[in-house]
C-alpha cells in the first residue's frame, strides 16, 4: 500500500466524519465565511507574539510563519494536493496580515480578537442551527480538518483530485 494510498483514506474518513456535523445548509453557508476568517485569525493573533531575538534579521519568521509551516506539513500526512491548497491559503492569509499591519493604525492584534469572536460566535449559532456540536469538542484534530473540508470542495467543483 502506497503511502498517499493510505493518506487518501485518512482524509476521506476525516473529511466524512468532519461532514456528518455539517449537514445543514446555514450552518455550511456560515462555515465559508467563519473558518477562513478564523485561520486568518489565529495566524494574525500568533503573528503578534513577540518573537526571540534569535528570530530577528530574518524577515517574516515568526509564530505564525512556524505554525503555518507545521500546519503545511500536518497537510501533507492527509494529502499532498490539498497540502498545496491549504499552502496558497496560508500564503495569502499570511499576505493579508502583511497588508493590514501596513495599511491600518487600528491594531492587528484587536483587530484580529474582534473578528475571532464574530466568527466564533457564528460557528456556534451554525451548531446551534445544525441541532450538533461542532467537530473538535471530539476531537481536537478537526479544528485543522475544518479548513481542509472546505477547499475539498474547492477542489471537486474544479475537478481537482485530492
Amino acid at each position: 500500500m502506497s503511502v498517499q494510498a493510505h493518506a487518501s483514506r485518512r482524509i476521506d474518513a476525516l473529511l466524512a466524519e468532519y461532514g456528518e456535523s455539517h449537514q445543514n445548509p446555514t450552518n455550511k453557508l456560515i462555515h465559508w465565511f467563519a473558518v477562513p476568517v478564523i485561520a486568518w485569525t489565529v495566524l494574525a493573533l500568533l503573528w503578534e507574539i513577540p518573537t526571540p531575538a534569535a528570530f530577528h534579521g530574518v524577515p517574516y519568521l515568526n509564530w505564525a510563519t512556524i505554525v503555518s509551516a507545521l500546519s503545511v506539513l500536518y497537510y501533507v500526512t492527509l494529502s499532498i494536493p490539498l497540502a498545496i491548497g491549504m499552502a496558497v491559503f496560508t500564503v495569502v492569509a499570511l499576505w493579508l496580515i502583511v497588508l493590514v499591519k501596513a495599511s491600518t493604525s487600528v491594531s492587528l492584534l484587536w483587530i484580529a480578537l474582534v473578528l475571532f469572536a464574530v466568527a466564533w460566535v457564528l460557528q456556534f449559532v451554525g451548531h446551534h442551527v445544525e441541532g450538533k456540536k461542532p467537530s473538535f469538542l471530539r476531537d481536537i484534530q478537526f479544528l485543522m480538518v475544518g479548513p481542509a473540508w472546505l477547499m475539498h470542495f474547492l477542489y471537486r467543483r474544479a475537478g481537482i483530485p485530492y
